[in-house]
């Protein structure tokens, strides 16, 4: 049997261990489907605007994907707590594989657009929905080393992700990138679809529309501000101050309709454990560090250090690995001791330790030593992946596990958009300060330039925009390490939790007793 002893609710008769690998797998290719997608596209995009054109709405074609993943986060969270999770998350594996299918087929950048935002919608109910299915069919002992899948997944999909856009766009085509998600999706579905059984699940209370339909618009506010701010438009102009009102607005008026609801999307009374809360506000802060330093490392490693667009991939191992390897090791202690405090502190401790060695970097710092700051870095990561994670579904009932999942996936969806806004500021400005009256001969463009066409620019333009390029990384990791200095902060107001009594076991119920499928 599956019972958070923090949470109070029903027990969830768990399957079988075999059932529960297999189901526990399938949800894993699921969230790794989601994440590579929103790195798949980088190296096939030349390509893909070669065919269809409309070279003017590039970005969108990943802004797209990222909105609606991140809007719909939190309300799919909310439906898995109300209608059950087998079923919501079928359904947006379902909405997901729809989405990816038609993107393949698309015959303009506008269609390819609309597609991708189709794709978002069933992705964002793909993490939200195995880490919700973890912290259901799993006690908490045993969490560790399934939500340390998750920090795999995005470490696969980080290094993996350029890697076979790059190969599938070389020898099959584009629209292969979203092919592959097909059998791959079919096989998590078939497999989630007969081997999971959860007592059904129906809440009579109404759907909370206006509180989702909020959500929705707070969180697109957000992300559009920070995503446009200082490179479409400028901080002070009338369209990114009216997303900054509205979502200030439209936050105020969800606390409000959510006061209200009788079943809200976004249940206030989740933030009144204050562990929760500041699992939040490092996950956040933790966000905003993490997606700046992996923007920006790879444009230093390519640049400064001459690697490869590919290669630059690989040399990221190091930081990928202190991630993942250390969230695998370390979920199973938190599970085991439950002193979230101690490892929330150290995580906090490194991950400033390592922004602060990673701005140390300037023109003359190797691979190897940039690999050892990355280490660092990582297990501060992965620590903090991990904490935030279990924090956060320990402090609330078991039919709030979804919200909880939900919240701290988006916190630190959010965090990131601030974070590669704020770095992008401060590095443009450094490199662009840098590079002086130089800049001209960079045709304009001084962020865009491949390690191949810099060999092709005069030795002291090339030598100055290398200097310009370290400098600005230097710069924007130094600010970025105030936020890392912020989240160690946070850190220590996260409580240790007691270690949990043992239990007596008790037997599991036997499969043909286990319930309908939820």
């Amino acid at each position: 049997m599956s019972h958070d002893p923090t949470a109070g609710g029903v027990a969830v008769a768990a399957p079988p261990n075999r059932r529960l690998f297999a189901v526990m797998t399938a949800a894993v290719v699921a969230m790794l489907l989601a994440a590579l997608d929103s790195l798949i596209l980088g190296t096939a995009m030349p390509t893909i605007v070669g065919e269809l054109g409309g070279l003017e709405h590039l970005s969108w074609v990943a802004s797209a994907y990222m909105l609606a993943t991140a809007a719909t986060t939190p309300i799919w969270g909310k439906l898995g707590d109300m209608y059950g999770r087998k079923g919501v998350f079928l359904a947006s594996i379902a909405l997901f594989l729809a989405g990816s299918m038609v993107s393949g087929l698309a015959q303009s950048m506008g269609q390819l657009i609309g597609f991708r935002v189709l794709q978002g919608l069933g992705s964002g109910g793909l993490m939200v929905g195995a880490l919700s299915l973890i912290g259901e069919l799993v006690t908490p002992r045993e969490r560790g080393k399934f939500q340390a899948m998750s920090s795999a997944v995005m470490g696969v999909a980080m290094v993996g992700g350029p890697l076979v856009g790059g190969f599938l766009t070389d020898h099959l085509g584009w629209r292969y990138c979203f092919y592959l998600n097909v059998p791959l999706g079919l096989a998590a579905f078939l497999t989630i679809a007969v081997s999971l059984k959860l007592p059904k699940r129906r809440t009579q209370a109404p759907v909370d529309y206006l509180g989702a339909a909020l959500v929705a618009a707070v969180i697109t506010s957000l992300v559009l501000a920070t995503t446009w701010g200082g490179t479409q438009y400028d901080w002070v102009s009338p369209v990114i101050i009216g997303l900054i009102v509205g979502a200030v607005a439209g936050a105020f008026a969800l606390v409000a309709v959510e006061r209200r609801a009788v079943a809200p999307v976004l249940p206030l009374t989740v933030f009144r454990s204050a562990n929760f809360s500041w699992a939040n506000v490092v996950s956040f802060l933790f966000g905003f560090v993490m997606v700046a330093a992996m923007t920006f490392l790879p444009i230093y490693q390519q640049t400064v250090q001459g690697a490869s667009a590919s290669s630059a991939g690989l040399l990221m191992l190091p930081l990928l690995l202190g991630m993942v390897g250390t969230n695998t090791f370390v979920g199973q202690l938190i599970a085991k001791q439950g002193n979230f405090k101690l490892y929330a502190v150290t995580g906090g401790a490194l991950l400033l330790g390592g922004i602060l060695l990673l701005s140390l970097m300037d023109t003359g710092t190797g691979r190897l030593e940039t690999g050892v700051y990355m280490a660092v870095f990582g297990v501060g990561l992965g620590l903090l992946m991990q904490v935030t994670l279990s924090v956060a579904m320990e402090s609330v009932e078991m039919k709030d596990l979804g919200v909880a999942s939900s919240t701290v996936t988006l916190t630190r969806t959010i965090g990131g958009a601030f974070g590669v806004s704020l770095a992008g500021i401060v590095f443009n400005h450094q490199v662009l300060q840098g590079m002086g009256t130089r800049s001209g001969a960079l045709g304009g463009d001084v962020n865009r330039l491949s390690a191949q066409s810099l060999m092709k620019l005069p030795e002291p333009v090339r030598e100055a925009y290398e200097k310009a390029v370290a400098d600005g990384t230097h710069w924007a990791f130094l600010a970025v390490s105030v936020v890392a200095a912020a989240a160690l902060a946070a850190s220590w107001f996260i409580k240790a939790r007691p270690k949990p009594p043992v239990a007596a076991p008790v037997p599991a119920a036997p499969a043909d007793q286990m319930g309908a499928a939820g």
